[in-house]
C-alpha cells in the first residue's frame, strides 16, 4: 500500500483497478471488497485527489470512499479484450453508455436482508464452495425486489438501477403517452447539451396514479445523438407489465385507472409525468 500510495502523490492521475471475484452458486460474504481493497483506494484518493476507479466486480458493492474519488467506472468482468476496452474509455476514445442493471445500496441496512441467514453457508476463499445451504423467502419484499424495493421503502440509494454518466449531458422533454390497439405508447424527446457525440438511454416507468405499489419499467429506447441534437425516444409498454392477477377470476388483468407515467435517467428520476386513463382488459391465458 505505502509504495502504491507513494506513486499516486507523483502522478498526475492515479487509476486504481479493484476487484471482487464471485461465481455461480456461491454466495458472497458481502458487499465490501476483499483483500483491504476499500483501505487502498482510500489511501491513494487521500495521496491523489484526482484518483479513477475502475470495478470488476461481479455484482454491485459498497464504495465507503466515493466522495474522495473523481470518477468509478463499472467494468464488470470485461473479458479477454477488457484492457484495450478500459483504455479506450479512461482516455476519451470511446464514451461510456451503459446503465447500471442493478440497484448499489449505499449500506446492507437498506437491504431486506442485512445479514445472511447462516454466515456458515457462505465463503470468503475463491476456491472453496459454500459450507451448505439456506432457503430465501421472499415474505418481505414479495415481488418489490430490485429498484422496486428501494421506491416502496423511500431509500435512496448510492446508484439507482438504470444509473450512467458519460462525457456529454442531456437533457429531456414533452413526455408523450398515447392508448393504442390495446397498448401504452410512450415518448420523449432527448437533447445532447453536451459538446460531444453520446448515447442516452431514457426509460419510462408506469405506475397507479393513486399510489399502491412502486413504479415498474415498462421500456426504454438507446438513442445516439451529436451535440445540439434532438431526437424523439419511444417505447411500447407490454400489456403483462402494467397487470395485476385477479385471484377471483384466475386471470391476469389491467384494472380500469388513470396510471402514472414517467420517463428519465434512471429509476429514481421521475421529473417528467403525466397520468393517463386505461380501460379494463383481460390478458390472453
Amino acid at each position: 500500500m505505502q509504495r502504491a500510495v507513494g506513486l499516486a502523490s507523483q502522478a498526475d492521475v492515479a487509476i486504481v483497478v479493484a476487484e471482487q471475484w464471485a461465481r455461480e452458486a456461491a454466495d458472497l460474504a458481502g458487499l465490501e471488497l476483499p483483500g483491504g481493497q476499500d483501505q487502498l483506494i482510500a489511501a491513494v484518493a487521500a495521496a491523489n485527489p484526482r484518483t479513477i476507479v475502475v470495478l470488476e466486480t461481479g455484482g454491485p458493492v459498497l464504495m465507503p470512499w466515493l466522495s474522495d474519488v473523481s470518477a468509478v467506472l463499472a467494468a464488470w468482468y470485461p473479458g479477454a479484450r477488457g484492457a484495450q476496452a478500459l483504455a479506450a474509455l479512461l482516455t476519451g476514445r470511446v464514451s461510456p453508455s451503459g446503465r447500471l442493471p442493478v440497484t448499489f445500496p449505499a449500506s446492507t441496512r437498506q437491504l431486506p436482508r442485512p445479514e445472511l441467514a447462516d454466515p456458515a453457508t457462505t465463503t470468503s476463499d475463491p476456491g472453496l464452495p459454500p459450507t451448505g445451504a439456506f432457503d430465501v423467502d421472499y415474505d418481505i419484499e414479495g415481488s418489490d425486489v430490485g429498484y422496486r424495493w428501494y421506491a416502496r421503502t423511500g431509500q435512496a440509494p448510492l446508484f439507482p438501477f438504470g444509473h450512467g454518466l458519460t462525457y456529454t449531458t442531456f437533457a429531456h422533454a414533452n413526455l408523450g403517452a398515447r392508448h393504442e390497439d390495446g397498448r401504452l405508447h410512450l415518448s420523449v424527446d432527448v437533447t445532447n447539451t453536451g459538446e460531444r457525440a453520446g448515447i442516452d438511454t431514457p426509460q419510462f416507468y408506469v405506475r397507479p396514479a393513486t399510489g399502491g405499489r412502486p413504479a415498474r419499467l415498462v421500456g426504454w429506447q438507446r438513442v445516439r445523438l451529436e451535440p445540439g441534437q434532438t431526437r424523439r425516444a419511444t417505447a411500447v409498454a407490454d400489456p403483462r407489465l402494467l397487470a395485476a392477477f385477479d385471484t377471483q377470476r384466475h386471470r391476469w388483468q389491467v384494472a380500469a385507472a388513470t396510471y402514472r407515467v414517467s420517463a428519465g435517467a434512471n429509476a429514481a428520476d421521475h421529473a417528467l409525468t403525466l397520468d393517463i386513463a386505461l380501460p379494463a382488459s383481460d390478458l390472453p391465458a
